[in-house]
C-alpha cells in the first residue's frame, strides 16, 4: 500500500515532455509509479484534478544560510514550490571559518543574513554546517565552498597575489570542502576579499573543484560597462581549469547593457560548442538587491570591515573614493558612474531611511548624495542593503529562454530586527517561482509551461548532479509541488516583500507534505545534500 495518492494531476515531469494527467503514488518518500490510473487503498489520496504535479522547484541561488538555521520552517521558500536550495553563494558564507576570521565574516554579509543575538555558531567546517542543517529544516539544501572565505582563512584581507603557501592552503580548504559534501565553489569577484583573487588563482581552485566532481558558481566582476569581459573571463576560466561554469544571477544591466543579452547568449553557445559545459540562472525581476558597501571601489574594502570604516572616517580619502564613484564609475560601481537615483535603501537601523533612493534622501536632508552614502554606512557598520533599479526586461526575457538557464531567486532573507533592519528586502525572496509561472508562462508566454518547469528542475538537478531528484519517475526522491496554472503567481511586492504566492496548495519533500492545503504543516524533513563519489547523498 502506498503512503499518499495524488489522483489526476497533470503531471510536468521536468523533462520538458507535454504534461499528461496521470496519478502517481508516494511510498517511502519515493515516487513509487506514475500510471493512467492506479488502484486505490493508500493511506492518504488527494484529488489534484484541475492542478499541475511538478518536481519541487529548485533554487540555485539562495542566501539562506542563516535563515534556515534560524527559522528551520523556511515559509518564504516553500510557499513557492522550492524544496532544494543551494547555499554558500558569491564567495561569503559562514563555512570554512575559524574563531579569528568568523566575527568579520558575520559582519561583512549581516546586510544578507543577518546576526542575531545569542545564536549558536557551533560549527567551523563545511561538514560542521551541514550537521546542523541535518538537525531538520523545511527544504533541502547545498553547500558552495565561498571562495572569498576561504581567501580570508588562507591569506586575509589583502589585495595582493598568494604566495604559493597561501595557495597551497586554499587549495587544501576548498578540497576539504568538497570531500565534507560541497557540491562546487562560488566566488564574489564584486566583493571583498573574493574580488582581489587573479585569473591564474581562480584556475587552480578550479582545477581542485573539477578534480572532485563540482563545478564553479562565480557572480563575476562586472554586470555594467565591462560585463561581456567579465562573463568571457568566467568562460576562460571554466576552459583552462576544465571545470563546469554555473553563472549566477547571469544579468545584462545598467543603461549600457539594454539590448546586449544576444551577445551575451553568442558568447556561451561558441563556449558550449566548443566543448565548456556551462549553465546559469537568474531571477524574474529589473532589480538587483546587494549591500550598499559592495559600490565602494576595491581598494577602499582591502583589510577588512574595521579598515574600510576607517577610511570613511577620513576626509581625504572620502573625496578620492567620492571621485571614482562618481565621475571615473569604479570596479564596485561596476565601471558606470553612480547614479544615485538608482539606489534604494532597503534595509537599515534607520527605518525612515528604508524605501527611499539616496538621491531622495540627499534632497531631503540638504546633504550631498554620497555623504548620505558614507553616513550609512558608518551608522550601520556596512550592513546596509540596497535594490539597484538597472535591469532591462528584454534582457531577462532573452536570457530565461536559453535551453541552459536555471531558476535562482538571489533571495536576500535577513532577519528583521527591533531596529527595523532589512524592512524591505527584494520580493524574488517570496515570489521568484511563482512568478515564473504566472507572469512569464501564463501572462506573457515567454515559456511554455513545460519548458519552465524543466529549467526550474529537472535542467539544475543535472548541474547538481541530483541523480534521483527533479524529475516526477519511479524511483525518484518524492519532493514534489502540486499547483493551479491558472491562479499561481506571486503577490509579494517592493512595498510588501514578505507576502506568499498563490495558487500552490501541496508542497512535498521526500513524500513528507510542508505545504497542506494551503498551510505550513511544521514539518521539517529536509536536511543537506551532500556529494558523494559519483553523486550527491542524504
Amino acid at each position: 500500500m502506498s503512503g499518499l495518492l495524488i489522483r489526476g494531476a497533470t503531471v510536468v515531469d521536468g523533462t520538458g515532455a507535454p504534461g499528461r494527467v496521470a496519478d502517481v503514488a508516494v511510498t517511502d518518500g519515493r515516487v513509487e509509479a506514475v500510471d493512467d490510473r492506479l488502484p486505490r487503498g493508500a493511506r492518504r489520496e488527494i484529488d489534484a484534478s484541475g492542478l499541475v504535479l511538478a518536481p519541487g522547484f529548485i533554487d540555485m541561488h539562495a542566501h539562506s544560510d542563516l535563515r534556515l538555521l534560524v527559522e528551520r520552517d523556511h515559509t518564504a521558500k516553500v510557499s513557492q514550490g522550492v524544496t532544494t536550495e543551494v547555499l554558500g553563494q558569491d564567495g561569503l558564507s559562514y563555512a570554512p571559518v575559524d574563531d579569528e576570521t568568523l566575527p568579520a565574516i558575520r559582519q561583512t554579509i549581516a546586510g544578507w543574513n543577518g546576526d542575531p543575538a545569542g545564536f549558536d555558531w557551533n560549527w567551523r567546517s563545511v561538514g560542521e554546517y551541514l550537521d546542523r542543517l541535518d538537525e531538520g529544516i523545511a527544504v533541502n539544501a547545498c553547500y558552495l565552498v565561498p571562495q572569498g572565505t576561504v581567501r580570508v582563512l588562507a591569506m586575509g584581507w589583502d589585495d595582493r597575489p598568494p604566495t604559493e603557501a597561501e595557495l597551497d592552503r586554499q587549495r587544501d580548504l576548498v578540497a576539504t570542502g568538497m570531500r565534507e559534501g560541497a557540491v562546487g565553489m562560488s566566488s564574489g569577484l564584486t566583493y571583498v576579499p573574493g574580488m582581489y583573487a587573479r585569473d591564474d588563482e581562480l584556475v587552480e581552485l578550479c582545477r581542485v573543484v573539477a578534480s572532485l566532481g563540482g563545478f564553479y558558481a562565480p557572480h563575476h566582476r562586472s554586470y555594467g560597462a565591462g560585463a561581456l569581459a567579465a562573463y568571457a573571463e568566467m568562460v576562460e576560466v571554466s576552459r583552462r581549469s576544465g571545470c563546469p561554469l554555473h553563472l549566477a544571477h547571469a544579468t545584462m544591466n545598467f543603461g549600457v547593457n539594454a539590448g546586449r543579452a544576444p551577445d551575451l547568449l553568442r558568447l556561451l553557445d561558441d563556449a558550449i560548442a566548443g566543448g565548456c559545459d556551462i549553465t546559469l540562472d537568474t531571477y524574474p525581476y529589473l532589480p538587483g538587491s546587494t549591500t550598499l558597501a559592495a559600490l565602494l571601489p576595491s581598494w577602499a574594502s582591502e583589510g577588512g570591515p574595521a579598515a574600510t570604516l576607517a577610511r570613511l572616517a577620513d576626509a581625504g580619502t572620502r573625496e578620492r573614493i567620492r571621485h571614482v564613484m562618481e565621475v571615473d564609475g569604479s570596479d564596485g560601481c561596476h565601471g558606470v558612474p553612480m547614479d544615485w537615483d538608482t539606489i534604494e535603501i532597503s534595509g537599515s537601523r534607520d527605518p525612515s531611511a528604508v524605501g527611499r533612493t539616496v538621491a531622495e534622501l540627499s534632497a531631503a536632508s540638504g546633504r550631498p548624495p554620497f555623504e548620505v552614502f558614507c553616513e550609512r554606512l558608518v551608522a550601520d557598520e556596512l550592513g546596509t542593503t540596497i535594490l539597484q533599479h538597472v535591469g532591462h526586461e528584454d534582457n531577462v526575457q532573452t536570457i530565461m529562454r536559453h535551453p541552459a538557464h536555471t531558476g535562482g531567486s538571489d533571495g536576500i532573507l535577513p532577519l528583521v530586527t527591533e531596529a527595523g533592519a532589512a524592512a524591505k528586502p527584494h520580493p524574488r525572496g517570496w515570489g521568484t517561482f511563482p512568478r515564473y509561472l504566472g507572469r512569464y508562462v501564463r501572462e506573457l508566454g515567454v515559456l511554455s509551461l513545460e519548458e519552465c518547469v524543466a529549467h526550474l528542475t529537472g535542467r539544475a538537478a543535472r548541474r547538481l548532479r541530483l541523480a534521483d531528484r527533479g524529475l516526477v519517475r519511479p524511483g525518484f526522491h518524492a519532493d514534489l509541488v502540486l499547483f493551479d496554472p491558472e491562479t499561481v503567481r506571486d503577490t509579494a511586492t517592493f512595498d510588501a516583500p514578505r507576502r506568499r504566492p498563490e495558487g500552490i496548495p501541496y508542497v512535498f519533500v521526500g513524500g513528507v507534505a510542508v505545504i497542506d492545503d494551503g498551510s505550513h504543516t511544521g514539518a521539517l524533513p529536509g536536511r543537506s545534500l551532500r556529494r558523494g563519489p559519483d553523486t550527491l547523498t542524504r
